[in-house]
């Protein structure tokens, strides 16, 4: 939706579960030199500046990254999310947390080149932003597209690369999105059987990730494993109370280790956050 910038919501906790999520999957996923096309369908910028008065106004990142940055030091640094927080500093220049990176930017620094990598944006201040942004390393291929991500998606399949590993994002500000992207998800597995795929979806009061979820157990989709990250507070009739992702083909032993890194970082956050794991449809590879 062209009304959404998500400035205002950078860094805070479903964030931080979608991208250590995409995270300790990127690095699975390379224990193969095969390449893979990359694809952001919803991507964002690259970098927000948590100074900025978009990531001020709400302050969302003091309960996502916040908690983690400053625990930082009792965080295994071998650990999924040590690895995590220690590319997040890289980032910084310092000891104080000023930036935190979206999506592209995870995809981007973990790009080995060999791979190909496409981001979408269709919103035109988010995408000139993403433009801006410097992203691109020697050698690497990348295109930065102004054109809605699922659609873009559609046409590129299949793709001329071995593998194929996928993050879908949307906001979730029209109704319709959750359809689209169960949509989507099958298309994919009609085209690229053996894609990676990342679905990430908010957690609301009116609940209408479940028909999502419901879509995909009817789907017929084998493989599909899901996380919600929730945190302690009720769900009111505007606030996002967690944070869910599904991913197809997770690598062997992703399911694992994202279990066990998502209960580190719920009791990182506090307040009663907590996680769930387990399979929508299929098992453990």
């Amino acid at each position: 939706m062209l009304s959404y910038q998500h400035a205002y919501h950078a860094g805070n906790f479903a964030d931080v579960h979608k991208h250590v999520a995409l995270y300790t999957l990127l690095q699975s996923l390379h224990r193969k030199d095969s390449a893979i096309t990359l694809v952001d369908t919803h991507a964002g910028r690259g970098v927000y500046e948590l100074a900025d008065k978009a990531s001020q106004k709400n302050g969302e990142y003091r309960n996502g990254v916040v908690p983690l940055w400053e625990q930082r030091d009792a965080i295994a640094a071998d650990s999924p999310l040590g690895e995590w927080i220690g590319r997040l500093a890289t980032l910084q220049g310092g000891a104080t947390l000023r930036r935190y990176p979206g999506s592209p930017w995870w995809f981007a620094d973990l790009q080995r080149k060999q791979d190909q990598l496409s981001l979408f944006e269709l919103h035109p201040a988010e995408h000139q932003a993403l433009e801006a942004d410097a992203l691109s390393a020697p050698g690497k291929r990348q295109q930065r597209l102004h054109a809605d991500g699922l659609e873009g998606l559609r046409k590129m399949l299949p793709v001329d690369t071995p593998r194929l590993c996928v993050l879908i994002d949307p906001s979730y500000e029209v109704k319709t999105e959750y359809k689209d992207v169960a949509k989507a998800l099958r298309h994919i597995v009609r085209k690229a059987r053996h894609a990676v795929v990342v679905i990430w979806y908010p957690l609301l009061a009116a609940r209408r990730h479940e028909r999502l979820l419901d879509s995909l157990r009817q789907s017929g989709i084998p493989k599909l494993w899901n996380s919600e990250l929730r945190l302690g507070q009720d769900a009111d009739e505007y606030g996002m109370y967690g944070s869910g992702l599904v991913i197809l083909n997770p690598p062997w032993q992703l399911d694992q280790r994202l279990n066990e890194t998502f209960k580190t970082v719920a009791k990182r956050l506090g307040g009663g956050a907590s996680h769930r794991s387990g399979w929508l449809t299929g098992e453990a590879p």
